[in-house]
């Protein structure tokens, strides 16, 4: 999730020596909810794209989150919605291509195969009560802030965890880059998905939500919110630990 200030700034500090590209880990069935979660998530931005400026700012203001309205007990926001159906609404809308994109490419690694551990309902379900869990956790380490967050990568951040538990073994194809090295290696989910929430951690520990940029206490809670419920969520067949360890072609 982000926040709309200086997110070009914040973007850059996001880049890390670890780019997940795809996983080896085939499904059952093909991924329909991550899918049409997907395609809503890019109608909701082109339909931004084709706001101007200020009806976009407008557009943000009603649907995003913002954590003081949420504390401050406000019946409504500008759209006449309930403040808290903010935390969905705000799931759905990005700040720019690169916001939306990487958070689409980690929604279609790794919510296919925990789709496929669930169920599609489930799935649906377990996405958004993530993604709530997040928003309200920025929202409460940030009560007092006027800033919208918006962004489906508190939602994406509990895929990740339920991922990280069900198959951590599966390989990751990762984008590797170390000054000049680069190469694509392929890397178990433990590694990649353990450095990323480490990384959030980290960036939590040096960063300031309430100026702008990434909302990292949401990543994190996502990430714990889904390590906690996928035990509920998955298929009584499916197994923690996979057991699923599939070679790089």
């Amino acid at each position: 999730m982000c926040l709309p200030d200086k997110l070009g700034a914040r973007l850059k500090q996001r880049s890390s020596a670890l780019i997940p590209i795809r996983d080896i880990n085939p499904t059952e069935r093909f991924a329909i909810a991550t899918f049409l979660l997907i395609v809503l998530n890019l109608v909701v931005f082109l339909y931004q794209m084709t706001l101007g400026r200020m009806a976009e700012e407008r557009f943000i203001a009603s649907f995003a989150l913002i954590p003081n309205h949420l504390f401050s007990h406000m019946a409504l926001t500008k759209s006449e919605l309930p403040v808290s159906s903010t935390l969905i609404t705000s799931m759905f809308l990005h700040g720019g291509f690169f916001h939306i994109a990487g958070n689409m490419l980690y929604l279609w690694i790794f919510g296919n195969n925990v789709e496929d551990a669930m169920g599609r309902m489930k799935f649906v379900v377990f996405y958004l009560l993530c993604g709530c869990i997040a928003a309200y956790a920025h929202a409460f380490m940030n009560s007092a802030s006027l800033v919208p967050m918006i962004g489906a990568s508190g939602a994406i951040s509990g895929v990740l965890g339920a991922y990280l538990l069900l198959y951590p073994r599966a390989r990751v194809v990762t984008l590797v880059i170390f000054v000049f090295y680069v190469r694509t290696v392929p890397v178990p989910a433990i590694v990649v998905l353990v450095f990323w929430f480490l990384l959030q951690i980290l960036n939590a520990m040096i960063a300031s939500d309430s100026v702008g940029g990434v909302a990292w206490y949401a990543h994190i809670a996502g990430f714990m919110a889904g390590m906690l419920l996928i035990g509920m969520f998955k298929r009584r067949d499916v197994s923690f630990g996979g057991g699923r360890r599939f070679r790089y072609p």
